[in-house]
């Protein structure tokens, strides 16, 4: 081997290392600036975190007692139907006629006091949840914040265990 040979080989050998050498800093420079993904399971959230439970007992004490008074008035409905079915072979018409009225009036306002209830109940559910969600929200913020997530994701099609901050929310929902 020639002295030019071997400084070539040499040259090529010092330039393949610094290749490699360069390689292995970017590698390690895009392992660094790896986005960092965290994922929010708003079912368990929803089913799980304090505010939620909180909420949903508020709503069931605030309409419990209207709930039981169109319970009873069903009852009272089904009853009154069931007297009429009765009765209705031997009843004159004029006396079939004002039960059936009776009976038709008791139901629509049986529908209408069904129909505020859900309407009611639903705005109200709708005031506490945009109450805890806007909360949630500021929990996931402050937790992708303080651990430096780039991106939370609150629905997929598969979550790793490793990404899965869902605990963490609903602890911190808890304090």
């Amino acid at each position: 081997m020639t002295l030019k040979s071997t400084i070539t080989s040499s040259v090529i050998q010092k330039s393949a290392a610094l290749v490699l050498a360069g390689f292995c800093l970017v590698s390690t420079a895009q392992a660094q600036d790896a986005t960092k993904i965290g994922f929010i399971s708003t079912e368990r959230v929803f089913r799980e975190a304090a505010p939620y439970k909180a909420a949903q007992a508020k709503l069931e004490q605030e309409f419990s007692k209207r709930q039981n008074a169109l319970q009873d008035m069903a009852n009272r409905l089904k009853t009154a139907a069931d007297k009429f079915d009765k009765d209705a072979p031997v009843l004159s018409e004029s006396d079939r006629a004002r039960r059936q009225r009776e009976l038709s009036d008791l139901d629509r306002d049986f529908q209408r006091s069904q129909r505020e209830f859900k309407e009611d109940l639903n705005q109200r559910r709708n005031e506490e949840t945009a109450a805890a969600i806007d909360r949630t929200n500021r929990v996931i913020k402050q937790i992708a914040e303080a651990e430096k997530y780039d991106i939370v994701l609150q629905e997929a099609a598969y979550v790793s265990n490793r990404i899965d901050i869902t605990d963490k929310v609903i602890k911190a929902l808890g304090k």
